[in-house]
């Protein structure tokens, strides 16, 4: 298994129990306790950290995206794997840095974490909410480009 994959697992493991107390627990702690007992190996322990801070930072804004991108769920009836799988994936679509994580391979690694370790329609239901975020992302970025080009016109060069 890859170091960011097991990374990724270990978040989703910490995230759950986190989640499953009702988010009383110290995440730091589970997380730290977790990497500690699964993930000894990992070359990148600060890619975990860069990860489960960036979710509890954007967490509102981050449960508000799933609640508007899975509009056939009510938010506390999706799963908890479900909802902290998407809780990962959309941090990476969203605030990780696309450089070290591209927009396919957040939404792929998401999809393998639901299959793995959620339900047996997981894989789609995580791909189909990734999708609509995904697709919400490159329309704000391509408003966002139009917006430039007619700001400002490109000078002709002589």
């Amino acid at each position: 298994m890859a170091t960011r994959h097991l990374a990724r697992s270990i978040i989703l493991q910490s995230l759950y129990e986190w989640d499953f107390s009702g988010k009383e627990g110290d995440l730091v702690q589970i997380t730290q306790r977790n990497l500690d007992e699964f993930g000894p190996g990992i070359d990148e322990p600060e890619f975990v950290w860069k990860i489960v801070k960036g979710i509890t930072e954007n967490l509102s804004q981050i449960d508000t995206i799933i609640t508007t991108s899975a509009v056939e769920w009510p938010f506390d009836q999706i799963t908890l794997i479900d909802r902290n799988v998407l809780r990962i994936g959309i941090y990476e679509l969203m605030y990780a840095d696309h450089t070290e994580v591209p927009f396919k391979v957040a939404i792929n690694e998401a999809i393998e974490l639901a299959k793995n370790y959620g339900g047996i329609n997981s894989g789609k239901f995580i791909n189909g909410v990734l999708g609509t975020v995904f697709k919400q992302i490159e329309q704000v970025h391509k408003e966002s480009e139009s917006e430039s080009t007619t700001e400002t016109p490109p000078v002709p060069t002589p």
